[in-house]
């Protein structure tokens, strides 16, 4: 007897224990369990494309000569390789990269064995209006550069000798199209999956828990199946088969009775229903993200011919109007925050280590959120989300019918709407770690219908929720409001299980109030801005929008920064602290997104040119955390946390504002060269302590204490002259998959190791063996300096470099040199 299992999956069978041991030999008997049946293969099809940038001319016909063509992997993004432009027509808005059209084509061979099975192409995401072409038949369009998408190429396809030439024309070159940096290209991982005559459709599968409790989870499995281009000659019977495996690999539930159903030429489709008893489950949770597999197999005439892995987790969650959010029947504060999908200097080119150092550092942060502002994510970031414990917002559309931009996806709207979004809620509705659905953001609509019931925000609104609920009943929909009233046409639609707010922080403790019997949702908030290391005395003074985006806060700045005090915001929202101690105030407000976890090129509220990036970000563009992340660390973590800033190289005859975040301690006592300046300790609704100490070069050292012993210290050294560097890699080995990445810090110090936090430096780069510069970046907003090239200058004594993988095993020696500075090199192994 044979056993198949899914790739993703440990092998088992004869090892199975228990009962399921003989339901798996009653199985295998009576169906066979034969896999020689089995013809469901996926396949990376990221490598070997052809390129070019070309508004003029078309690509599509197969004999086109593509050999001078540039050859690349996927994903891809060309706007980041280019250079910064204050002529571009995205704007700042767009990071000042261009976009334009490009054409990507690609050869490849089947084998005469795949005739007669139905073969798809599958694209993740493509930043957009993609076409695309297989042996010059035209395939489709889709405007929308966040869906993913399939094509059947079975009909059109070549098998032996014969090749296949697929071609794809991207085109960004209608600008203003977005109002962040959207990157230009197949951004997005493309997936090749052949399949036999009947098969799992696409994403079609559905995984719900209708009910859970300490003993046991009742566990509902739907399967649409599909006959594909060639169908099956006649009757036919299939069977589909069931089985649910823990983490370990290990059965935990099968199917009680195999379902059969005939299947007739010319039906394309039937659904099973499957349900399960899962006795003492591991629940899924933000501490312990535990997945599961179900592996559904369909089997004809003892042969399975597909087989099908859906990961779920088994979790409830609940939104109270008075008790806010609960995970599991745990009351808990969703600490979330937004993030726009590029990731710093490798642009929107999706990496999965990349997004998991993202998600790692938040984690650490204590966050446990994230929304997908403002457009479906890539896969992966819900893959990694399932596997971390994050929460997340699941957004759909950043404008309805009415543009925010020229060239923005109002355009498609009425063609494309209901197709994305379903697209949208059938990939994703399995995951656990979607708690919400977000139909919008900021929409004009919502200004719309205060006396007339037939407006298009209440109408859409009600639409789109229908269509969520059509597909999934299990999650609430929500719309992130910047307009958070009763009045406004969304909201009156009665369409939102979630009310979504957008900034207003004065107004969360009255909602209750303006929103009787409604459940909160802060689905934006804070908008402050910070330049990582840049300060603004006094640390108490609060600096809103400034007259002139061109002109800096407060004359006697650094032009084009913001200060890292937490002391600068824009006019519609607030200061980190001024939200939060709201937000933790109250048990109704079930949580909040802050805008943003990350710096994201483009918007670079409050400048314009040369700036080029946020100053939104907890964390800056190369991934260094600014001053506020240790607040969030203190306030959002158990772990002892003592920060200390600012930096101690200032004038003689300045007077510094010394500002420190800790926990778990009853107090802080601050030294300067030795001297106690006193011990400090929040009271009230404080969220940091302060002194307002005179500069005076030397040592500034604090002890945070609990019950008279030392819990942590923390020191800050005047720095001297510039003198070497250090590199440090954040991992020193790494796949040679050609894909993973390792994230290389450059620091500047002085002779005596101390961070010289004015460095700005320009810092040569040099690789050798088996990887490659895949970005350098030093998280300035302002910096003009190519992500792509093989230098960089340093930002307050800072810099990054990313080095990827070329495939082969191997060592990578990276080297970092500086005129007048000491250099730097370190290992890293590919393996």
């Amino acid at each position: 007897m044979i056993f198949c299992m899914s790739k993703n999956l440990t092998f088992h069978s004869m090892f199975a224990t228990g009962r399921y041991f003989f339901i798996f030999v009653f199985v295998l008997k009576m169906y066979g369990a034969n896999c020689q049946g089995l013809s469901r293969t996926t396949i990376n099809f990221n490598r070997g494309w052809r390129f070019k940038l070309d508004s003029t001319n078309a690509y599509n016909q197969p004999l086109i000569n593509d050999a001078n063509w540039r050859t690349l992997n996927l994903p891809h993004d060309w706007s980041i390789e280019f250079d910064f432009d204050s002529t571009s027509p995205t704007g700042t808005g767009g990071g000042a990269l261009r976009g334009g059209v490009g054409w990507y084509r690609k050869t490849f061979a089947l084998p005469k064995s795949d005739k007669g099975k139905n073969i798809f192409i599958d694209f993740d995401g493509v930043y957009m209006n993609s076409e695309v072409w297989i042996n010059g038949h035209y395939l489709g369009l889709r405007p929308n550069g966040f869906i993913s998408f399939r094509y059947d190429l079975s009909p059109y396809l070549n098998y032996g000798r014969k090749k296949n030439v697929i071609a794809v024309k991207v085109d960004n070159s209608k600008q203003p199209n977005s109002r962040w940096y959207s990157g230009s290209g197949i951004y997005r991982n493309v997936w090749l999956i052949t399949v036999g005559e009947v098969y799992v459709d696409h994403w079609g599968t559905y995984v719900t828990t209708p009910r859970i409790n300490k003993d046991a989870a009742f566990v509902r499995l739907r399967t649409l199946i599909r006959t594909g281009h060639n169908k099956p000659g006649g009757t036919r019977t299939l069977a589909v088969k069931n089985t649910i495996y823990n983490n370990n690999g290990k059965p935990v539930a099968i199917s009680r009775s195999i379902r059969e159903s005939n299947i007739n030429p010319g039906k394309d489709t039937t659904f099973q229903v499957e349900e399960f008893t899962i006795q003492n489950p591991d629940l899924w949770s933000v501490e312990k993200p535990y997945l599961y597999k179900a592996v559904t197999q369909i089997i004809i005439n003892r042969k399975v011919v597909d087989e099908y892995t859906t990961t779920f987790g088994i979790r409830n969650f609940n939104f109270d109007a008075n008790t806010g959010f609960s995970l599991n029947g745990k009351p808990m504060k969703i600490n979330g925050v937004c993030n726009h999908q590029d990731l710093g200097c490798l642009g929107t080119a999706i990496n999965r280590r990349a997004l998991q150092r993202q998600l790692e550092k938040l984690k650490a942060m204590g966050c446990n959120g994230i929304r997908t502002s403002h457009n479906p994510p890539a896969p992966e970031l819900l893959d990694i989300c399932d596997e971390m414990g994050f929460l997340v917002m699941d957004e759909a559309f950043d404008m309805w019918k009415k543009p925010k931009n020229r060239y923005d996806y109002h355009l498609y709207w009425d063609d494309w709407h209901k197709k994305d979004l379903e697209d949208q809620v059938l990939r994703d509705r399995n995951h656990p770690c979607v708690i919400a659905w977000s139909i919008g953001n900021e929409i004009p609509e919502q200004w719309g219908g205060k006396t007339n019931e037939d407006s298009s925000g209440i109408l859409i609104a009600r639409e789109l929720a229908a269509i969520i609920k059509n597909l999934d009943t299990t999650r609430p929909v929500t719309a992130a409001l910047n307009e958070p009233y009763p009045n406004n046409a969304i909201i009156r639609s009665g369409a939102l299980d979630l009310i979504g707010y957008n900034y207003h922080h004065k107004e969360f403790a009255n909602f209750q109030k303006t929103f009787p019997g409604q459940k909160f949702i802060g689905t934006e908030t804070v908008s402050a801005l910070e330049t990582r290391g840049e300060y603004l005395m006094p640390a108490d003074s609060l600096h809103r929008w400034p007259e002139r985006w061109d002109k800096p806060f407060n004359e006697g700045t650094p032009n084009l920064t913001c200060s890292s005090y937490d002391n600068v915001s824009t006019p519609w929202g607030s200061t980190h602290e001024e939200t939060w101690k709201v937000v933790k105030k109250y048990n109704f407000l079930s949580g909040q997104f802050i805008w943003t976890g990350f710096d994201y090129i483009g918007e670079p509220t409050p400048y314009r040119w040369p700036a080029r990036s946020s100053y939104f970000g907890i964390i800056d563009l190369a991934g260094f955390p600014k001053d506020l992340y240790y607040m969030y660390q203190a306030e959002w973590t158990s772990r002892p946390v003592l920060h200390l800033f600012p930096h101690w190289n200032w004038k003689q005859g300045d007077t510094v504002d010394i500002i420190c975040y800790y926990n778990n301690a009853d107090g802080v006592e601050l030294f300067l060269n030795g001297k106690s300046l006193g011990t400090k300790s929040k009271t009230g609704e404080d969220l940091h302590i302060k002194w307002r100490v005179p500069y005076d070069p030397g040592t500034l050292k604090a002890f945070s204490k609990k019950d008279g012993k030392i819990v942590l210290t923390s020191e800050v050294q005047t720095a001297g002259a510039p003198a070497r560097l250090i590199l440090n890699a954040d991992r020193k080995t790494i796949d040679a998959d050609g894909n993973d990445l390792s994230f290389v810090t450059v620091t500047v110090v002085d002779k005596n190791g101390t961070v010289v936090p004015y460095a700005d430096n320009l810092i040569q780069f040099a690789i050798n063996g088996a990887g490659f510069i895949a970005g350098v970046d030093n998280g300035s907003q302002t910096s003009l300096e190519s992500f792509k090239g093989h230098q960089h200058r340093a930002l307050n004594g800072l810099a990054l470099v990313v080095v990827q993988s070329n495939g082969k095993k191997g060592t990578i020696t990276v080297t970092g040199s500086s005129a007048s500075l000491e250099s730097s090199a370190l290992l890293i192994a590919t393996k």
